[in-house]
């Protein structure tokens, strides 16, 4: 950050505080470190199913960890799924939808994977009338490798929860905050993988329709489709 523009910051942020009116997350850009981020499986599951507010809790804890503001009514907001894997740990997603506009074709959301979780493989294709989804992330904070196509380069490892630990796209980019990452077709397989920290990515695209969503595992796949009209 600019020195000029950080000190600014800081001033505000102290002046906001004296007057005892602080916004949540305003003034912790560097968030709060002693914010627990690591679940056991179980805590998500009560009677095996997924407990659905537990993942929010984690998703919640997340936020506050890297010092992304938790703005209110966001944990309404909130879709999170473990596909009906049990796993959620390891292969899950959490998102929040700011904006899908299908009559002019653009969308943007805030993706929230926690750590070393698997978003899965998928892909999209023309739905609804609208076009294959074309897309591109920027990470916000922690690290997350996106994968998609190109020459295999692959560091991390594919649990074997998701389709027995195989995929079809290997080429990774190891995306830090600050960086761009677009997918380099519409219809390419992707997947990203978090970092030890987890991740906080905001996507961009054309549009989204759930019917032209594809995921390679069978299992999810049928889990994800199964209430989609």
């Amino acid at each position: 950050m600019n020195p000029m523009l950080n000190k600014t910051l800081r001033a505000l942020c102290a002046g906001m505080m004296s007057l005892a009116v602080v916004l949540p997350g305003a003034c912790n850009a560097q968030g709060d470190k002693t914010v627990n981020i690591k679940f056991d499986n179980a805590f998500f599951y009560k009677d095996g199913k997924f407990d659905l507010e537990k993942g929010k809790d984690a998703i919640i804890a997340l936020m506050k960890h890297h010092g992304y503001p938790v703005y209110p009514g966001i944990r309404e907001k909130l879709f999170v799924s473990d596909y009906g894997l049990g796993h959620f740990t390891e292969v899950g997603l959490a998102a929040v939808m700011w904006k899908n506009n299908e009559p002019d074709r653009y969308m943007l959301m805030d993706i929230y994977l926690m750590p070393n979780q698997m978003l899965p493989e998928h892909w999209h294709q023309a739905a609804k009338g609208n076009p294959s989804k074309l897309e591109g992330w920027l990470v916000r904070y922690g690290l997350s490798h996106i994968v998609g196509e190109g020459d295999p380069n692959l560091t991390v490892k594919v649990p074997a929860i998701h389709n027995g630990g195989k995929v079809t796209v290997e080429h990774e980019v190891a995306a830090k905050p600050g960086d761009f990452v677009p997918l380099n077709r519409g219809g390419a397989h992707h997947w990203q993988m978090a970092g030890p920290e987890g991740a906080i990515i905001t996507e961009v695209a054309n549009v989204h329709t759930d019917a032209g969503v594809r995921h390679l595992d069978k299992a999810m796949n049928d889990f994800f489709l199964k209430d989609v009209k």
